[in-house]
């Protein structure tokens, strides 16, 4: 698995991710934002559906805050979105637990997600390249607790990867563009 990462806070990591990423996006590039608006630390993925969204990223973007994809609709709605786009790749966004010292961190994948994991839950995967961002602690009893879990980081890094997505599209626009 080829991965990179960076930390939300590096003013750079949008670019850095976009790099790497912009090999795995073309025109049959769907994303797909996985979490709730119900809890703090998981609402990283619909947080990045909604601002790709307000943003009008130009590929089909599933999962925003108004119409999350989470555990409860994951099956049905990945079945709906690759009934509609059946040679689609997607790249599946969702918000994830990590050691202490790596909150903050953004990853990006050629690998799917396996969304619940980190929770004990078994859902399918999601995509053919991933991006986490890594929330909080695995280290406690209490999952995605909401004492521990900042609105603000998450605000934060939903931004970092909505800019990542964006640049990623626009590095992968001007390759391909005949010179």
């Amino acid at each position: 698995m080829n991965k990179i990462k960076a930390y939300y806070k590096n003013v750079f990591a949008y670019y850095e991710l976009a790099y790497f990423l912009k090999d795995y996006i073309n025109e049959n590039t769907l994303i797909v934002c996985i979490g709730t608006d119900r809890c703090i630390g998981d609402c990283l993925g619909p947080m990045v559906g909604s601002f790709l969204f307000e943003n009008r990223f130009p590929l089909p973007v599933f999962g925003t805050i108004s119409e999350p994809i989470h555990a409860l609709n994951i099956d049905k709605r990945l079945n709906e979105i690759r009934a509609l786009f059946p040679k689609s790749s997607i790249i599946g966004i969702d918000a994830c637990l990590g050691e202490l010292n790596s909150i903050g961190e953004i990853q990006v994948r050629d690998a799917p997600i396996h969304p619940g994991k980190g929770v004990g839950k078994f859902l399918q995967s999601v995509g053919e390249t991933s991006i986490i961002g890594i929330v909080d602690s695995n280290e406690s009893d209490e999952i995605f607790t909401n004492r521990n879990i900042r609105l603000n980081i998450v605000m934060d890094m939903a931004k970092v990867i909505n800019n990542c997505l964006m640049h990623s599209y626009y590095l992968y626009r001007t390759e391909k563009k005949p010179k």
